[in-house]
């Protein structure tokens, strides 16, 4: 490994399946601690977190669902992202794949005003294309309830097989009049009883929303503009833990994302909604956060780029060197990585 981007993850370091298909609850995950200042780290389980955190710290949490955002044809998949601002509700930006085996890749075909034929009758027409993998596409019928009937979750090459739905949904799910194309995973390995164990300790929660949309690992680009609220009752949450010295732990890049929208000019959190298409870098840095939970993350990518300006460099260096060298498991059912200030 040179540098926080610089890396390969091995294949017998990619989790293939949820941890419950291993032989362990979800919360029976791994947790690899990194600490600011000291640049200590420590490894521990998922469900040590209770006594990892103080009265007082507050963790915040996405609310989005995870949708069945894959529709599978013969040879090619399409994979929905996110509306299109402003666009109506039937035109999304979508990425074709390329099904190999039971594998995909990106799909370089299509032409503007080419129409595909979906299952279930429905049928998607490509307007053009937004980047060189994304392209907008409008459906002849309501996209969410459509993907809910013939939908399967997004699935990469290093799971390798189907699982449920509610295999990617988090214990924080609720808003599934949306939701994210891909799961917002640093929650997965919460259960109730943790969550239960973490309040009883005295640890704040404060919700949030924000619908990620497709990220998958041969891109390098950062993501595209994303539908995000932040509540009247979380920003207020906020402003007042971090005024009384308290600590705020974005469960996920994603809250990361949607708090750093939500900064003031004053640095004060306010609730706002819409969609942000704010990228968080180290040159950068973050004003509404203190730490963060979440994955491990491909090298090159936006979610790294979070990490690296919450940990700074010499941390996030060092905590993946240590995940590489300790064998922890990558992607959205691997272990997890907890930046402490």
């Amino acid at each position: 490994m040179t540098g926080a981007t610089g890396f390969a993850v091995p294949p017998a370091l990619e989790a293939h399946e949820p941890p419950e298909a291993r032989g362990r609850a979800r919360d029976g995950v791994r947790l690899l601690v990194g600490r600011r200042g000291t640049g200590e780290i420590s490894h521990r389980a998922f469900r040590d977190l209770p006594s990892l955190l103080d009265p007082g710290d507050l963790l915040a949490v996405n609310t989005s669902a995870t949708l069945p955002a894959a529709v599978r044809l013969d040879r090619i998949g399409v994979h929905f992202s996110t509306p299109v601002p402003g666009a109506g509700g039937r035109v999304w930006l979508v990425e074709l794949r390329d099904l190999v085996g039971k594998s995909s890749r990106p799909y370089a075909g299509g032409t503007p005003g080419e129409w595909i034929p979906l299952p279930g009758g429905a049928t998607l027409t490509l307007l053009g294309r937004r980047t060189g993998r994304l392209w907008e596409a409008r459906l002849s019928t309501d996209v969410v309830p459509y993907l809910r009937r013939h939908g399967t979750p997004i699935r990469y090459g290093h799971v390798r097989r189907d699982w449920p739905t509610a295999a990617y949904q988090t214990a924080f799910a609720r808003d599934r009049s949306a939701g994210s194309a891909e799961m917002p995973s640093a929650a997965r390995p919460f259960t109730p009883a943790l969550v239960t164990r973490l309040v009883a300790r005295g640890v704040l929660f404060a919700p949030l929303t924000l619908h990620a949309g497709v990220a998958p690992p041969e891109t390098r680009e950062p993501p595209h503009a994303e539908r995000y609220e932040v509540p009247v009752p979380t920003a207020a949450l906020v402003d007042h833990v971090r005024s009384r010295g308290g600590r705020v732990i974005a469960v996920g890049t994603t809250v990361v994302r949607a708090l750093e929208t939500s900064v003031d000019a004053f640095g004060r959190v306010r609730a706002s909604k819409g969609w942000t298409d704010h990228v968080v870098t180290p040159e950068g840095g973050v004003r509404a956060v203190d730490g963060l939970l979440t994955g491990l993350h491909e090298p090159r990518s936006s979610h790294l780029m979070i990490v690296t300006a919450i940990a700074g460099r010499p941390l996030a260096e060092a905590a993946y060197r240590a995940a590489l060298d300790e064998g922890y498991l990558w992607h959205e059912f691997g272990d997890a990585n907890l930046v402490l200030p």
